[in-house]
């Protein structure tokens, strides 16, 4: 790693205010890179940058006054730094470059790399279709040629092959393996007599299909963990970088501005859903007494499951592209693992103890935040004099979901968990339905809430300290930078040396 100057160089000093509020966005979690527009050119090809090159600076007498062994230093420090920014270049490159379908499969950068993802989504719908369309048809005598179901009509001891006969290679009913992959498990009938759900609500009607917890959900998790790996580097790759270079993105702003492209997108489907699923609950706009006097929710409707282990799939998806490293860390990694852990935590006691209906509530809190943090950013990207009223507006969104109501849970927590009827918290045996919480589980589940609500104040306390800075003493500071951007810096700093 190229050697660091102890102070900042001169030209970082005076800025706008929009570039105060560029600052802020880079220290919430969904982080930022940390790079300039002026020091973007990081390349001597004129296809690395976007726009004219900026005019040269002009010989000033101190630089002729200094001593050739000291030019000479300051002019191998800024080749040290152009040759380490090259270096990042060509290994961001080679991250998403595949190396091969097997080896992407081993070293995990099929979850990076599109074309290595994709044949993991089809195969099993292929095995699927074949199971289902030919060998477990009994009509599939009706679509062989004519020699062929002569053939199997005297294998069979038919005497006349005209006379249409069933026959299947595997008996009809036969499970297929790839069904719990693609679709939910645990299906059961809801019956006439228990068509109102105990909240009276009557959103469920007779007749219609519930689900249950099942041990196959791992399966169906597992595979939409390839789905989102495939559909967020497929967007990002394709639509979005496209997208960036018609906005005249610098190049070094592309990767990020792609990423919280695709944050936006999946936290605006995903939101918009998590409000729909919760308007058909009990617990529609935060009613937290119904988190408890309808436990346990042992059947759901087939949308509300999917929503949970769908999000369920994206979180630990995220989750094993940082732990695993797949993607170069950031220097807010440690927070990011912490945040990600305690929401798989949230999660999946959730789902286990069926407390499904207060999950459903803290995704909303979290996606629709996300929303606007992700816009908030990408606007920044593409003009910096428009982010501060973006920015203006996800701070509120934040505060009201992100803290006012998330604190609304955890009084909830606290204080009505004794809702529950009596006989469903007197013994621990999840896996069994009628003993799925005991009294200690009231700080199992206010736990993993409260460490998220420590997680949020941290990344709000840094919201709000850049924001007071840049509004009331316009002044720059930035509290964390992004690792792959250090070698911009270094030519930033090299570049104070030799002048």
């Amino acid at each position: 790693m190229a050697e660091s100057s102890p102070q900042r160089p001169a030209v970082t000093r005076n800025r706008t205010r929009s570039a105060s509020i560029t600052q802020a966005l880079k220290a919430i979690p969904l982080n930022e890179q940390r790079g300039d527009a002026a020091l973007s050119p990081v390349s001597s090809s004129p296809s690395d940058t976007q726009g004219p090159r900026a005019p040269a600076v002009p010989e000033d007498s101190t630089l002729r006054s200094r001593k050739p062994a000291e030019v000479a230093s300051a002019a191998r420090d800024a080749k040290k730094g152009r040759r380490t920014v090259k270096k990042m270049s060509a290994e961001d490159a080679a991250r998403y470059r595949s190396d091969g379908f097997w080896r992407d499969l081993r070293t995990g950068k099929w979850m990076l790399i599109p074309s290595s993802s994709l044949p993991l989504l089809v195969v099993p719908w292929l095995i699927y279709l074949n199971h289902r369309y030919i060998l477990t048809n009994p009509a599939l005598p009706l679509y062989l040629p004519t020699f062929l179901r002569t053939l199997l009509a005297q294998f069979l001891g038919r005497t006349d092959s005209s006379v249409p006969f069933s026959w299947s290679i595997l008996p009809v009913g036969t499970l297929n393996p790839m069904e719990p992959f693609l679709f939910l498990s645990g299906a059961v009938q809801k019956s006439a007599a228990s068509a109102m759900d105990k909240a009276g609500e009557g959103a469920i009607l007779a007749g219609e299909t519930l689900y249950k917890r099942d041990f196959k959900d791992l399966l169906f998790i597992s595979y939409y963990i390839i789905f989102f790996s495939f559909v967020r580097q497929f967007i990002t790759m394709n639509l979005l970088a496209p997208l960036s270079r018609s906005l005249g993105i610098a190049r070094s702003k592309t990767e990020r501005f792609t990423e919280q492209g695709y944050a936006a997108i999946y936290f605006s489907f995903f939101g918009s859903l998590g409000i729909y699923v919760m308007r058909g609950l009990p617990i529609w706009w935060y009613k937290t007494s119904a988190m408890w006097d309808t436990f346990p929710v042992l059947e759901m409707p087939a949308l509300l499951k999917a929503y949970y282990l769908l999000q369920f799939s994206y979180w630990l998806q995220q989750t094993i592209i940082l732990a695993a490293r797949v993607e170069k860390p950031r220097k807010d990694f440690k927070e990011l693992v912490a945040h990600h852990v305690v929401t798989l935590w949230l999660v999946g006691w959730s789902y286990l103890l069926t407390l499904t209906y207060i999950g459903v509530a803290i995704f909303v809190t979290m996606d629709v935040s996300d929303i606007f943090l992700a816009l908030a950013k990408c606007v920044n990207y593409v003009d910096e004099s428009l982010s501060a009223p973006f920015f203006a507006f996800f701070v509120c969104v934040w505060t009201y979901m992100r803290h006012y109501l998330n604190l609304k849970i955890l009084w909830s927590v606290w204080h009505e968990f004794e809702l529950i009827p009596e006989a469903a918290r007197s013994s621990f045996q999840p896996w069994r339905e009628t003993e799925l919480l005991n009294w200690w589980m009231k700080y199992q589940i206010f736990a993993p809430i409260f460490l998220l609500q420590l997680i949020n104040l941290f990344w709000y306390f840094l919201i709000l300290r850049i924001l007071y800075r840049a509004v009331f003493l316009s002044q720059l500071a930035d509290d964390r930078s992004d690792e792959e951007d250090e070698g911009e810096e270094v030519l930033e700093e090299t570049k104070a040396k030799a002048e």
